[in-house]
């Protein structure tokens, strides 16, 4: 009979990071945080401050303002992961960070609505989550990907948070223009970590038969997980066009006090979705995870259409979308990573951050557009109708086994 010791030794060893691979992925998390914080900075505040530029009492206006970085986003995506795989992640996300900055600065020098849409558009072009997303996927292994992946998704739902308390303050003290020189500052940072902080990955050999790109773009699985950003990210802005309005007149907030009501709505929420991604991961339950969380959604459209005249209703819903929106922003990045076939996650990926680009642009357009003609009602029934339609989408989403992933690791990254 062997020995207690030889059992012990035969069973299969928990994966952990690699030194470098720990070291990629947290860099790589703090720079799309980086990143992302200088987009949703804007969110909170922008449809109330925005009444200080020129044209900027035009609702219309000011949803196109916030959703074109959306569209130029979701042009931009897939030509700009495509580039990556020829050129390599780190010359690609540079450049797209180069030009985050240069349309940041145009936006901090403007003081016409129409300026600050062309810097959006231009702040937008810069299309970096998926060479992003692609450079992770080439510095870790198969067995430990998604715990990476899960990584960059919550950097986003703590970046949004964190935006909804810093976003407010920065407008009191300094106004809207001194709110766009710190999205340029913060994308100085990210440029800077992405130029001497990441460590470099050699991109996975290509196989010797090429894998079809409809294998990606016809994959039922992905194609419910793209609906589903798309979904997520055109209700996120669109609640932003709405919701900071009516705070300020049900609750006689400024521009500037708005961070008193998200502050508490923001620790309260993180409560919450700490336990839920804690329980998701110990019992594998991502694909009911996922659909309780959209479930989720559409009864908190429906809170919020039915809160409109009530300040402390607003705020129970507003809490109950945060965890929502957290616990589906770190959980969707790591399905499509599990999900995609091993050698199309770039594509894959492009895909789906093309798809979570246009929910941001049509977000900021329809929100904008159904303020103006029928009101703050009709956009909350919208959100919750399309959140039924997500769930109706998704309710038949499976989700493979993380053992059942590819294990053949690419070579290790170098720092």
């Amino acid at each position: 009979m062997p020995a207690s010791s030889d059992l012990i030794s035969n069973k299969p060893a928990r994966l952990a990071l690699t030194a470098t691979e720990r070291r990629a992925s947290v860099t790589l998390a703090g720079l799309f945080a980086t990143r992302m914080l200088g987009l949703f900075l804007l969110l909170p505040v922008f449809a109330v401050a925005a009444t200080s530029l020129e044209g900027g009492q035009d609702p219309a206006r000011v949803g196109l303002a916030l959703g074109i970085y959306g569209l130029t986003q979701a042009f931009m995506q897939i030509p700009f992961g495509m580039v990556s795989d020829r050129l390599g992640r780190r010359p690609v996300v540079l450049f797209g960070l180069t030009l985050f900055l240069a349309g940041s600065i145009i936006c901090a020098l403007s003081d016409d609505i129409f300026w600050v849409t062309i810097g959006r558009a231009i702040q937008g072009s810069g299309a970096i989550s998926a060479a992003v997303t692609a450079w992770l996927a080439d510095a870790t292994r198969p067995e430990v990907r998604t715990r990476a992946m899960a990584m960059i998704g919550a950097s986003i739902g703590l970046s949004f948070a964190f935006s909804l308390v810093l976003a407010p303050v920065m407008v009191g003290w300094a106004g809207l223009s001194g709110l766009f020189w710190l999205i340029a500052a913060l994308g100085m940072g990210a440029l800077l970590i992405a130029a001497f902080v990441v460590p470099t990955a050699p991109m996975a050999p290509k196989p010797a038969v090429p894998v079809k790109a409809t294998t990606v773009l016809g994959h039922s699985g992905l194609l419910r997980l793209n609906f589903g950003v798309f979904c997520l990210h055109l209700t996120q802005v669109a609640l932003f066009v709405v919701i900071p309005p009516l705070l300020v007149s049900l609750g006689g907030m400024t521009a500037n006090t708005l961070w008193y009501a998200y502050l508490p709505v923001l620790f309260v929420s993180f409560l919450f979705m700490v336990p839920i991604i804690f329980v998701t991961e110990k019992r594998r339950a991502h694909a009911h995870t996922l659909r309780l969380s959209v479930l989720g959604l559409v009864l908190v459209g429906v809170g919020f259409a039915l809160s409109t005249q009530h300040w402390w209703a607003l705020l129970g819903c507003l809490t109950a979308f945060f965890v929502m929106f957290n616990v589906l922003e770190a959980l969707q990045p790591s399905l499509v990573s599990r999900i995609a076939p091993p050698d199309l996650k770039g594509l894959a990926l492009g895909v789906y951050n093309t798809s979570q680009a246009l929910g941001l642009f049509l977000g900021g357009a329809v929100g904008g557009w159904l303020l103006q003609t029928t009101g703050s009602v009709s956009v909350f029934w919208a959100l919750a109708a399309i959140s039924a339609a997500w769930l109706a989408v998704t309710w038949r989403l499976t989700v493979p086994d993380a053992t059942q992933t590819a294990t053949t690791a690419p070579p290790p990254a170098t720092l």
